[in-house]
């Protein structure tokens, strides 16, 4: 796991600014603590920090050129079929070298695509961003992983092209920071930033599944190599029992070559389904198995780590509770903040960062169930889905019962408050298309409730044509009717842009490489060619995971609650962190002094929070404390 960064020259004037490539590559010191160097000459510089995981040696270290001195790569990520490719296409290449080799990944890819080009593209099994130079007619090709579990963002003008992991590193490039002020609007809606967007005019990422090559005279290719889709023609090709057995050889592989490194190895163990299949599985291949679990001394609400106890006790790991008070997590939560370069409000990044926190201590690679609950339907969103989809008594009253769920308290904080939310939020798509129930449910605030939060100025700089095209590109999975298009749109918004998002951040704010054994394009392809009632009906989401491996796990951990990665942001806002709010990022005269949200619909928030009825204020209000924050370290 690793930092790139790098910049290419379309004319001498641009050329000023490759002396920057130091800055650039320094700022992703986390992402890569071990090791790091640059490449550059007179239009190309290409930067990379290294986090040691296969082949810890000097000579694996990049950028990495061939023998001739002609190609450059640097290279962000794992490629788990290295051996395989290197056997099957390689050995005429080693044999011609003949000289010394690394035990690397990077030295396979490097050589792949010397000798097959973007081709070699469909063969990699891993998670990848890389940038791919060939000295000798200018090409540089960027590429990233089919579900983008590596980050790559990119700035291109008629000058330069300037790309990196980070936005931090990107902006040493002196890149413009104008705000969209359209992202924005849909980063309060969803609480997060759809790819490919950014918060920043003119940058970009590049989408999951695609690579870019572009020449010295500017001239770019764009294109897909790698797209998810729906195989109905699979649907009858396997019984329910055999699919059960083709899940569980596919996940021991994927789970197996997920286990190769050469650094300390060990897993997050939460106490869900997710989490306890890739324990269960990596339990048979190793006696040692390291797992870490986080717990919440002050509130027992979020805590799970009970069932994470007993997964470890069945396989006997090396179990490592990190119990911990809420001064424990506020302690953090300035860490969190400071590292976010893009506002991001997913208040699971905050959990997430003190377990990759800690865990980091212990091991250098972590696996997880990532990816789990967007494959096989495995959201309380997707039930409601589900039961939404079939014409029954139950969806009827609940329907009706509107105007009584909206008058009652509504927030995520306990068993009752949290059953009234999600009754109001059923019975508030019950009436609407599926593309507009699915986006409603995704959301956090509906657009007229964003266009509340803005001033008219700011609202002015909001194009309402493309906050209309966005939001169909990211819903143009919806078709057919098919449910697995839930779960396909799933994929490339809520995973792609949040969950993702979150997991890479966090962890590599702590130097550790995170796998998701859930995420192995072999399992998703093979996911997507499974009917929907394979994986959730009237009774169990995630159905065919929970039924795959329920010989192998506790009872105790199936049919509970599902609480999700939380934390009790109300409490918080309410009691110790009411003066970061009230008195520094949502002051009112600094609210008035910034222009950008409107005053009277701040303190309407503020208010509410401390009302009897909070609903999900927390949560916007969570998205505009990250804002604030990331506005004032960029902008003042």
């Amino acid at each position: 796991m690793c930092g790139i960064t790098g910049y290419y020259a379309f004319n001498n004037n641009a050329a000023n600014n490759l002396t920057k490539i130091t800055q650039s590559t320094e700022k992703l010191f986390l992402r890569g603590p071990d090791s790091g160097n640059f490449y550059k000459d007179e239009k190309v510089a290409l930067g990379h920090r290294r986090l040691s995981i296969i082949d810890t040696s000097n000579g694996a270290s990049q950028p990495m050129s061939d023998v001739s001195g002609q190609y450059v790569l640097i290279f962000n990520g794992e490629i788990f079929n290295f051996s395989e490719l290197s056997d099957k296409y390689l050995q005429p290449t080693w044999q011609r070298i003949n000289g010394p080799r690394t035990s690397s990944d990077t030295e396979v890819l490097l050589y792949l695509l010397i000798e097959y080009g973007v081709e070699c593209l469909e063969w990699l099994d891993g998670f990848f961003a890389f940038a791919f130079y060939n000295k000798q007619n200018g090409e540089l090709i960027l590429a990233r992983d089919p579900y983008g579990k590596k980050p790559l963002l990119y700035a291109l003008t008629g000058d330069y092209l300037a790309f990196s992991s980070e936005m931090k590193s990107l902006l040493e490039w002196n890149i413009l920071k104008e705000l969209d002020y359209t992202v924005l609007h849909q980063y309060l809606q969803l609480n997060y930033i759809p790819q490919p967007q950014s918060i920043l005019k003119g940058v970009s990422k590049l989408n999951a599944g695609y690579y870019m090559s572009i020449n010295n005279t500017g001239t770019t290719d764009y294109k897909p190599y790698y797209q998810l889709k729906i195989n109905p023609s699979g649907y009858q090709r396997h019984s329910y029992e055999e699919a059960q057995q083709q899940l569980i050889d596919k996940m021991d592989i994927a789970v197996q070559e997920r286990m190769i490194a050469d650094v300390p190895l060990g897993a997050f163990l939460s106490g869900g389904i997710d989490s306890s299949v890739i324990v269960a599985l990596a339990s048979r291949h190793t006696s040692k198995l390291k797992t870490f679990s986080i717990g919440y001394k002050d509130n027992p609400f979020f805590d799970e780590t009970s069932y994470a106890d007993l997964v470890a006790k069945q396989y006997k790991t090396e179990h490592t509770v990190f119990s911990l008070s809420n001064n424990d997590f506020l302690e953090h939560l300035y860490n969190v903040l400071d590292y976010i370069d893009e506002p991001f409000a997913d208040s699971s990044a905050i959990p997430e960062y003190i377990l990759c926190h800690y865990t980091r201590k212990h091991v250098t690679v972590a696996l997880s169930g990532d990816g789990g609950d967007e494959v096989f339907a495995g959201y309380n969103k997707h039930a409601a889905e589900w039961k939404m989809r079939q014409n029954t008594l139950a969806n009827t009253m609940v329907k009706a019962g509107l105007p009584i769920w909206k008058s009652l308290p509504r927030s995520r904080n306990n068993k009752v408050t949290n059953l009234f939310r999600q009754l109001h939020r059923f019975a508030e798509g019950a009436n609407l298309s599926v593309k507009e129930r699915y986006w409603r449910w995704a959301s956090f605030n509906t657009k007229t409730q964003v266009d509340g939060l803005l001033t008219p100025s700011s609202l002015q700089k909001v194009s309402i044509q493309v906050l209309a095209q966005e939001k169909a590109k990211l819903l143009s999975c919806f078709e057919t009717g098919d449910y697995n298009e839930v779960l396909q749109t799933d994929m490339q918004l809520v995973l792609l842009s949040d969950m993702l998002v979150k997991v890479d951040s966090m962890s590599m704010a702590n130097s550790l490489e995170v796998r998701s054994p859930f995420l192995d394009h072999k399992v998703v392809d093979f996911a997507f060619s499974l009917p929907s009632e394979y994986k959730i009906d009237g009774t169990l989401k995630k159905k065919i995971v929970q039924d795959a491996f329920r010989p192998m796990l506790p009872t105790e951990i199936y049919n509970r609650p599902k609480h999700g990665f939380e934390i009790p942001l109300l409490d918080w806002f309410r009691n110790e962190l009411w003066g970061l709010i009230n008195d520094d990022l949502l002051k009112q005269s600094f609210i008035e002094e910034q222009g950008i949200f409107d005053v009277a619909a701040t303190e309407k928030l503020k208010k509410k929070l401390k009302s009897s009825n909070p609903e999900d204020s927390h949560a916007t209000i969570w998205a505009l404390i990250v804002f604030q924050y990331w506005w004032k370290k960029y902008y003042i």
